[in-house]
């Protein structure tokens, strides 16, 4: 079962290569988790990216993983040796995007005025 993660590995090595200790290295800028956390976490036995999307929250932030599910899925295989085309990525959730409850309350809709409700 592919993965989607192809491009993984090479989006982590042009970020991995900035001049930064990797203990400071942001991979999920939402939720502000490191490389090292989540270095730590597949050492505590995470071994799919929605186990560390679980234990650390990278992903769970505004974004939903757009921005980093790829660099953790890159640390993955780089930590475990497991192929990338062999992960599973992790499932967005909804909402996809941040919605307003306002925006929700609109969707509400009245019934026409004549019609009774189902209740007889």
């Amino acid at each position: 079962m592919g993965g989607g993660f192809s491009k993984a590995g090479t989006l982590f090595e042009e970020v991995a290569g900035l001049p930064m200790k990797k203990e400071d290295l942001i991979i999920c800028r939402c939720e502000e988790i490191t490389d090292t956390q989540i270095c730590e976490a597949i050492r505590l036995g995470m071994t799919t990216p929605n186990e560390i999307k679980r234990f650390t929250r990278a992903g769970m932030g505004l974004c939903q993983g757009k921005t980093c599910r790829h660099l953790v899925a890159g640390i993955l295989s780089r930590e475990t040796g497991q192929p990338l085309s062999e992960l599973i990525p992790s499932r967005y959730r909804p909402p996809l995007r941040p919605v307003a409850l306002s925006t929700l309350a609109t969707l509400i809709k009245e019934a026409p005025k004549g019609e009774k409700d189902d209740e007889d």
